[in-house]
Order: structure tokens, then C-alpha cells, then sequence
């Protein structure tokens, strides 16, 4: 860290983190920092709730009453029914429940083929690979270069299925590395014609857009707590009622019979408040981050040549940005902007630490050169235009040494 010496503190009131360094925290796409309210709610529930919710004495019963009314709280993020949340350990195991879940549910044994997009999280892709592996056929649904699937395909793929209706549709609602919007609702109406049930993993939308799953017609949607500021290990999985859905975790009756094993009561406590403040905040932040992004962008695009934004400029949520910068590697371009206090990503914190491109910006056809150099800029609720306009001092100087380094080895 160039002999510099950081240290941190977790924040109270404004900004997440204060320390010996101005520490500017845009990656809020791999995961949301805590609010403070979220952190004392887990720490009382901690203390004051050590209760089984599945005992019947009075410690069961109050820690029952803290997932009933945690239950309630995630159902209102989403326009859902209470008892159709099936509390999970987090996003990838939602998808997993989805997919793998309703795959198995078949009482005649059938493996009919599932469909999913090519840029979903590699939650869902792999439990789409590992249920192939075992003799269900996977359909891969094409992105344009916009990023957003095109409902034709969708359409295209159904009809190939001929009388043999798939076991599900899944597509993400929105684009983890892009932010870009599919369009779930007329993808959902089409499988729901054909008596095909949709799953849209919603990890990267539930708090930064509103969510209506009646409105959408899912049948299942994936929820990540830590996505919108409760902790890290807890989510998800909303099921319409009357659904079959097989579970993945055998032991107890718990979540009417959907996720066996004892309820993580403190961090459930902790995503009820946590999708309260999000609901709270989501009419008044969704606009202000969106002006935050366009002000990113616009400032980038113009001090730094050969820079490119990546996806539909128009339909994605108002906090991500993804942009290319020619002749830089983006991890490289992480690293120098982490020297300068600032965090950001080059995709996927689920694929970090491997040597792969990203297979989201592959899929929607972008040439090697652009996905090489794509950093992606996630902001939330404690952005400010002060920190936008420190990360534009920033990228032009970083960008510019990178280039020349770059020109000097070639």
C-alpha cells in the first residue's frame, strides 16, 4: 500500500468507514456495507433472542415472532405474500433451490430441458450445469450487445421445445456486472402461456428498483440480503403458493418444508430491517445515485480518451456503471485506484480471484480488448458527489500511467 498505513473504523453517522485514509467505497454491487441501524438490531437479537423459533416454550415463541415479522418486512420489499418467503442462507443458495428445486419436482421423473440466460450469476448457471450433468438439457438464452435478452429468443427456444414443455425458465432480473434490466414480465408471460415455470434471480434489484411480483408474473425470485445492507449469509427465495418445489436440505420442518435447519434468527432480524430502510429510502435514492452515475460517466468519458460504457444506457438500475478503458487492464485499473482509497471491481465479486474474462461481458459480444479493461462502478446509499468527484480526479492520472506502462512494454 506504499508504505501508507490504513486503519478503519466502522462509521458512525455519515459514510461507512473513517480512518487515517478518505477510504471511498463503489463496489456496493458485490456486497452493501451495514448500516448502523442494521448492526444494532442483529447485535440486540443476539443478546435478547437465543431462542429455537421452532421451540413452543416463550424463548421459541419470541424468536418465532422475529422471523414472522422479518417474513413480513421482505414480503412488503416485494409485493409478495408473507408465507411465500422461504428464508436461505443468501442468494446463491435461492437459485439454487429455484432451479435445482424445481427440476427435481416432477413426481414422474421427467428431465424436460430448462432455460436460462447466458449472462445470469454462476449461481444459476451452475446449477443449470450440474443438473445437465445428470441428464437435463440446458438452453442457453443469447444476449445482444445491449445485454438485455431478447424476448424472440425466449420464444424461439419454447417453440423448439415442442411437446415437451421445459422444467423451468430462469433470467436474471438485473445483470450483475452490467445493471442492465431484462425484460422479466414478458418473459415471464410467455412461459406462463406454456405452462412453464419462470424464476428471475433478483439479487441485484431488490432495493434499487421497485419489485412487484405479482406485476411480473414470476413464479420464483432469488433475494441476497447483503445486497441492500443486512449481513452477509442471509436471503431469500419467495415461492408462489401452490409451487412444487423440492427442497435441497433434508432434516427438520422448518420454512414449511422448503429449507430444513434452524433459522439464522439474528441476521434474518437484521435483513427485516434492513429491506425496512431500503424501502424507505428506494424513491428518493434511486434518482439521486442515477444523477451520481450520470456524473461518473459523463466526467470519465470526457477527461479520459477511448472509454466506453458497456450495456443499455437506459435500461439498467441507477447505481451501476460499467465502462471500458482501452489499452488498461481492469484489474490493474482496481488495484491503482485502491491505492487511492477508492474500491471498485472488474465484475463479479463471485468470480474474483480467477483468471477467466468476464463471461457476462463475453456473452453480449464484446471484443477481448473491452472486456480486458472493464471496471465496474456500483454506488448506494452513502455515495456523494464529493467522492464522485474525487474518483474523476483520480481515474485520468491512473488510466494515463497504465497506458504509458503499457506503451513501454510493447
Amino acid at each position: 500500500m506504499g508504505g501508507r498505513r490504513l486503519a478503519f473504523v466502522a462509521a458512525i453517522g455519515g459514510g461507512w468507514y473513517r480512518g487515517t485514509t478518505v477510504r471511498i467505497y463503489l463496489d456496493y454491487n458485490a456486497t452493501s456495507p451495514v448500516p448502523a441501524e442494521v448492526a444494532d438490531a442483529v447485535s440486540a437479537a443476539l443478546r435478547d433472542c437465543p431462542g429455537n423459533a421452532s421451540s413452543i416454550h416463550a424463548f421459541g415463541q419470541r424468536a418465532k415472532a422475529v422471523l414472522d415479522e422479518a417474513r413480513a418486512s421482505v414480503a412488503r420489499l416485494i409485493g409478495a405474500d408473507p408465507a411465500e418467503i422461504v428464508f436461505t442462507s443468501g442468494g446463491t443458495e435461492a437459485d439454487n433451490l429455484a432451479v435445482r428445486g424445481i427440476a427435481e419436482s416432477r413426481p414422474d421423473g421427467a428431465r424436460p430441458a430448462i432455460i436460462v440466460s447466458a449472462i445470469e450469476h454462476e449461481a444459476v448457471l451452475n446449477a443449470a450445469r450440474a443438473l445437465h450433468r445428470r441428464g437435463w438439457p440446458v438452453t442457453l438464452l443469447p444476449a445482444g450487445p445491449s445485454g438485455v435478452v431478447d424476448v424472440e429468443d425466449l420464444a424461439r427456444a419454447l417453440d423448439a421445445a415442442g411437446g415437451h414443455p421445459p422444467a423451468l425458465v430462469s433470467v436474471m432480473l438485473v445483470n450483475n456486472e452490467l445493471g442492465t434490466v431484462q425484460p422479466v414480465k414478458a418473459l415471464a408471460a410467455l412461459a406462463r402461456a406454456r405452462g412453464v415455470p419462470f424464476h428471475t434471480d433478483a439479487v441485484q434489484a431488490v432495493g434499487r428498483v421497485p419489485i412487484d411480483v405479482r406485476e411480473l408474473g414470476v413464479d420464483l425470485l432469488s433475494i441476497a440480503g447483503h445486497k441492500f445492507g443486512a449481513p452477509k449469509g442471509v436471503g431469500a427465495l419467495w415461492v408462489r403458493r401452490g409451487l412444487a418445489l423440492q427442497p435441497q436440505f433434508v432434516g427438520g420442518r422448518q420454512e414449511r418444508g422448503r429449507r430444513a435447519g434452524t433459522e439464522n434468527t439474528p441476521a434474518i432480524e437484521g435483513m427485516r430491517v434492513a429491506a425496512e430502510v431500503a424501502a424507505r429510502q428506494l424513491p428518493s435514492e434511486a434518482p439521486r445515485q442515477a444523477v451520481l452515475r450520470d456524473r461518473l460517466e459523463r466526467g470519465i468519458l470526457e477527461r479520459v480518451p477511448a472509454t466506453s460504457v458497456n450495456g443499455d444506457p437506459a435500461a439498467r438500475v441507477p447505481n451501476t456503471s460499467n465502462m471500458s478503458f482501452e489499452g488498461v487492464e481492469g484489474e490493474s485499473l482496481v488495484i491503482g485506484l485502491d491505492l487511492e482509497g477508492i474500491a471498485v471491481s472488474t465484475g463479479s465479486a463471485c468470480s474474483s480471484g480467477t483468471l477467466e474474462p468476464s463471461h457476462v461481458l463475453r456473452a453480449v459480444g464484446l471484443p477481448p480488448a473491452r472486456v480486458e479493461g472493464a471496471v465496474r462502478f456500483s454506488l448506494g446509499p452513502a455515495t456523494t458527489a464529493a467522492e464522485i468527484d474525487r474518483v474523476l480526479e483520480a481515474v485520468p492520472a491512473i488510466v494515463s500511467r497504465l497506458r504509458a506502462r503499457g506503451r513501454a512494454r510493447g
